[in-house]
């Protein structure tokens, strides 16, 4: 999957797909919308395809890509829960709203904080 995301067009082509939310998009709106040839578009789509990041379905004539969004959530939980070990990151479930949250960890010291607060008043 990381392999899949590390090159620019298929990067490019996932965050439009994740914008365009569950209805996804037509591969020629992709391929017109990033300036690609249909045909490498095509390539790239196949790629992330057999990733597993995105899924496809044939509608009429066109061919409609869409964001594999469970996959990304668990590609997304992996980083934070085994990368990060709860250390820096960890990530719980909102019971209300039914989303997963990420948090952060604040990285900085407390010198780079007081550094950072004298810089501010000085300006």
């Amino acid at each position: 999957m990381f392999s899949a995301l590390a090159q620019e067009t298929r990067l490019r082509a996932f965050r439009l797909l994740v914008q365009a939310g569950p209805d996804g998009m037509a591969a020629g709106e992709l391929s017109d919308a990033l300036g690609t040839p249909h045909n490498t578009m095509s390539f790239h789509l196949n790629h992330l395809s057999t990733a597993g990041i995105i899924s496809s379905q044939k509608k009429g004539r066109s061919i409609i890509y869409s964001a594999n969004f469970n996959v990304t959530r668990d590609l997304i939980a992996f980083m934070v829960e085994d990368c990060c070990n709860g250390t820096f990151a960890n990530i719980r479930d909102d019971k209300k709203t039914g989303c997963s949250i990420i948090e952060l960890s604040d990285f900085c010291s407390v010198e780079d904080s007081v550094a950072a607060v004298s810089e501010r008043e000085s300006l």
